[in-house]
């Protein structure tokens, strides 16, 4: 379950969920994903929009949206309509956009160039597609049409043409000398060159055509992944054409066929049939692979005792819990004979090849992790020896100050010691994107070393790239990596997919040091000192277990990880990170994820997990099971309170952890306005372009070239009042006049494109970088709503406005400020505003509140969300704005890449707050002894 995304969260993400079709409102047809649509316009005389649904979601408050990809009309193009689009042509563009349901007005169909020529009757809701068009630029995919008629004119299907039966090319009846009614009447037609002069004569009923054909029929056929595909196809030994082709059945292609094959319907002119009939086989030789069955990732439980409950010695760790020893002599041989009954039974019940055994499971279950066909899974679902087989889900990611919130300073902390001892002999396993080990979060201090024996504990030290041997050095006591899932699936990226322990995301990072940091880090970012941070307990040792990557992350993995930490003696077991969704066919806590967990507690590891950021919808939860302890997100009163000051006084909230950076120039105007420098504002949407400039309408993109040049005629220029940007004149700096916005603050809006991902922070604050702005604000649209705005660190000056009605104060002001002809074009701008400090933190002394994002109970048993008699979440704790160590490398947040701190929310920040918590109390044994005595009796524990 991953936290929340650094900066910009829409709101509508928050509690949404996929749905499989939608209604169109006041009619019975229903419209699903990959279905075209036609959508209501703007202005009542335009025709409909036509989009393609790439997905349709409902929020908390049942408001349904769908995320649509537009298609153009010739004459919407930059190059508009040409005499060779037919009436019914739309280009499919790279425009994505998310609009309300309600806006659909009915289906369509968008057919493909070829199957479009070939229907009887075209309709109303017919059209055709044969080229993608990229909005911003005007360009087309394929960038240029085939001619099909001798006066290179290519084919409008609107217009009349006749197609020759050798070449199969078509021409209009002037170009071959005919009239359009002598055109209606053929029957046939061989064009000029593919006849002789002399056989090329009228008759009544048409042109000559080809001789006799002498058509002989084929049929081949291939096994491939158990399945007999056959291929049936029609050769003109005669002229070599091959007339006709098909599958067996439809097949969806699971690879892309060799670049240089290609199947047409026809062959080359002038190729024998032994030529024609050679090209076919080879095609279809190539396809073979294509045809095969998709390879998944499954997870088996079998019958038996794993090692840790088959008559295992036990001992008894520092903190008085038994635990199963799993470095005996009668383990290890134990563990040998597993693994080897998991390779006779998968030799045996499987054909050699449709298989890759990726790990044998056999310290706390006994079973394994499969790559394999569904075919080849549904064989091991009916053997004997198979309880569980359950294909893979993938695995997701789910402080300066919490210290002092939860009171462990005074409390706790000072009963052990003080954080010197705090958590001393504790071993936590942090399973996640791996650690940092440079990070002073994690280093050893040989000025006050160890005194505790951790010999319950055995772990490995395993080196790679980024992690050398000296990574573990005390304070981290272990440290593995599990790839073999991830390898699986996806083809690894070497530049930040590390075969190491190292974190090149910063995720396992944050959560090890909010778990076990060292005490009193200082916290430095951009220069500025945020404070000094502390895990909870900042004395116990980390294990590290890296089970994601940045490309992919599998719950094989994370399940081996889990096998291993209980084999290596961790105390606890931290799970920022796993599934967020419930399994399709299995109860939600008897899945295998959740099974492997209650093996875990069983023996005797103490398992914390994350409950999900799906809030703050009902029944969101993830964490399903009673015997792991599932957290909640919560507030603390700390809080970054950011500003803009307004030339008229006023001072508008908002939220950015940016001081008054500035670069001075000749062109800036820089008044002093309550200590703070007033800067010319200067919005996107009345900028001039040296390119073009982009407006939006209802949602759509239209482009107005507006070659402008370096400076500005008439001194600035305007475009329509009500007009707003496109937002990728947002993300490149090549879209501004440099001289314009140089040293000065930049009004941006939100805008669709950061729903689609299309439109980042980080594009935003590189264009201020380049262009030299003095500042920028992101202002909430009224179109989209307010969004949530997180703090993070800017490295030039900026603030984020997630209020409407806070935007709305700021634009109006900037209008008031705007003078402007009679044509309403803007002649002076004269609006003045003031960015303050948004780094320093303020404290309100209030309670803590449940986090927006944090996913809520009641618990559920299936699918269908059924409720069940679990209370879920188990513990509340801090996951609102955590600082913690991080990644400079940053692999999935470039705007926080080259940082070592990061302030990050969601119930991932919460969990490791819990895992510390649970390794200060391990150490009071009287406490821990009752939770030991509940979870090795479960009926003690239910009474209790």
């Amino acid at each position: 379950m991953a936290k929340t995304r650094p900066g910009i969260t829409t709101k509508t993400k928050l509690g949404k969920r996929d749905l499989e079709s939608y209604t169109i409102r006041g009619t019975n047809k229903i419209v699903k994903v990959g279905d075209c649509v036609l959508m209501r316009p703007s202005d009542t005389g335009k025709p409909p929009y036509v989009a393609r649904i790439e997905k349709i979601e409902s929020d908390a408050r049942s408001n349904i949206k769908v995320r649509v990809r537009w298609y153009y009309r010739p004459e919407e193009s930059l190059g508009g309509r040409r005499q060779f689009h037919g009436a019914k042509e739309l280009f499919l563009s790279d425009h994505y956009d998310v609009q309300s349901a309600h806006t659909i007005e009915g289906k369509c169909i968008v057919h493909s160039f070829k199957n479009y020529t070939k229907l009887e009757n075209v309709g109303a809701e017919d059209y055709y597609c044969r080229f993608e068009y990229k909005a911003a630029t005007g360009g087309f995919t394929p960038d240029r049409v085939a001619v099909y008629c001798k006066c290179e004119m290519p084919y409008n299907p609107d217009d009349l043409m006749v197609q020759c039966e050798g070449c199969k090319d078509w021409y209009h009846p002037a170009c071959v000398g005919m009239t359009i009614e002598e055109a209606k009447k053929l029957e046939h037609f061989v064009c000029s060159e593919c006849s002789s002069d002399d056989e090329v004569k009228r008759s009544q009923n048409g042109f000559a055509s080809s001789p006799i054909a002498d058509v002989k029929s084929y049929t081949l056929m291939s096994v491939a992944s158990g399945h007999l595909f056959t291929l049936k196809f029609k050769l003109d030994l005669f002229s070599g054409l091959l007339l006709s082709i098909s599958v067996n059945e439809p097949l969806t292609l699971n690879c892309q066929p060799p670049s240089h094959f290609s199947v047409s319907n026809r062959a080359k002119m002038g190729d024998s049939s032994a030529s024609s009939l050679y090209r076919v086989l080879l095609v279809f030789v190539s396809l073979i692979p294509c045809f095969a069955e998709k390879w998944d990732i499954y997870l088996v439980l079998m019958e038996g005792d794993p090692v840790a409950f088959h008559g295992s010695t036990f001992t008894t760790t520092n903190d008085n819990t038994i635990k199963p020893n799993f470095n005996s002599d009668l383990s290890n041989a134990y563990a040998k004979k597993l693994v080897d009954s998991h390779d006779q039974f998968l030799q045996s019940t499987l054909e050699t090849g449709s298989y890759k055994k990726l790990y044998s499971f056999k310290h706390i279950v006994n079973g394994f992790a499969i790559h394999t066909t569904a075919s080849q899974a549904e064989k091991l679902k009916h053997a004997q020896q198979i309880k569980l087989v359950e294909k893979d889900r993938g695995a997701k990611l789910m402080t300066t100050y919490t210290p002092q919130f939860l009171g462990l300073p005074q409390g706790v902390w000072t009963q052990e010691g003080g954080d010197k001892n705090a958590g001393e002999g504790i071993v936590i396993g942090v399973i996640d994107t791996g650690i940092n080990p440079f990070h002073p979060s994690f280093a050893y201090d040989p000025l006050n070393p160890f005194s505790s024996n951790i010999s319950h504990f055995s772990g490995a030290c395993e080196t790679g790239p980024l992690f050398p041997v000296t990574s573990c050095n005390g304070k981290i006591v272990s440290a593995r990596f599990f790839s073999a899932g991830a390898q699986a699936v996806a083809t690894l990226n070497t530049s930040v997919d590390f075969l190491s322990p190292y974190d090149a995301v910063g995720h396992g990072s944050h959560v090890a040091s909010t778990a076990a940091g060292n005490g009193g880090v200082p916290v430095v970012v951009n220069g500025f000192f945020y404070g000094r941070a502390s895990g909870m307990a900042p004395r116990a040792r980390i294990a590290v277990y890296k089970a994601l990557y940045p490309t992919v992350g599998t719950l094989a993995d994370v399940v081996a990880a889990v096998d291993q930490a209980t084999q290596d003696g961790v105390d606890i077991i931290n799970l920022s990170i796993g599934p967020d969704e419930p399994p399709t066919d299995t109860p939600t806590f008897l899945s295998l994820f959740d099974v492997y967990m209650l093996f875990a507690r069983r023996a005797g590891v103490f398992v914390v997990q994350a409950a999900g950021n799906r809030g703050p919808g009902s029944s969101t939860v993830v964490s399903y099971s009673p015997w792991a302890v599932g957290a909640a997100a919560c507030s603390t009163d700390r809080y970054y309170p950011g500003s803009l000051l307004l030339g008229n006084g006023q001072k508008v909230g908002g939220v950015g952890l940016s001081g008054i950076f500035y670069f001075q120039t000749k062109s800036s105007r820089l008044n002093l306005l309550n200590g703070i420098n007033s800067i010319t504002i200067i919005t996107i949407s009345y900028i001039c372009y040296k390119f073009f400039l982009l407006r939006t309408d209802y949602g759509r993109v239209i482009t107005f070239e507006a070659i402008i040049g370096q400076g500005c005629p008439q001194g600035r220029w305007d475009i329509s009042k009500d007009s707003a940007v496109h937002w990728k004149s947002v993300q490149y700096p090549e879209a501004f006049d440099p001289i314009l916005v140089q040293g000065s603050i930049v009004i941006c809006t939100f805008s669709a494109g950061f729903y689609n991902e299309t439109s980042t922070l980080t594009a935003i604050i590189n264009t201020a970088r380049t262009l030299r702005f003095m500042g920028f604000v992101l202002l909430a649209n009224s179109n989209y709503g307010d969004y949530i705005a997180e703090p993070i660190p800017f490295a030039v000056s900026g603030i984020l406005i997630p209020k409407v009605s806070s935007s709305q104060i700021i634009l109006q002001y900037y209008e008031q400020q705007t003078d402007r002809d009679e044509r309403g074009f803007a002649t002076k701008f004269n609006a003045q505003a003031a960015l303050g400090e948004g780094r320093v933190a303020s404290f309100e002394g209030r309670a803590p509140s449940v986090g927006r994002f944090s996913s809520r109970g009641p618990d559920f048993i299936d699918v269908n969300r059924n409720p069940t008699d679990v209370l879920k979440p188990d513990v509340l704790a801090p996951g609102h704005q955590i600082w913690a160590a991080w990644s400079p490398i940053s692999a999935l947040e470039p705007i926080i890449s080259g940082y070592n701190f990061a302030l990050l929310s969601g119930t991932s920040m919460a969990t490791p707050h819990l895992a510390g918590i649970a390794a200060l109390i391990k150490r009071k044994e009287s406490v821990m002894d009752s939770f030991n005595d509940c979870f090795r009796n479960l009926h003690h524990c239910h009474q209790v």
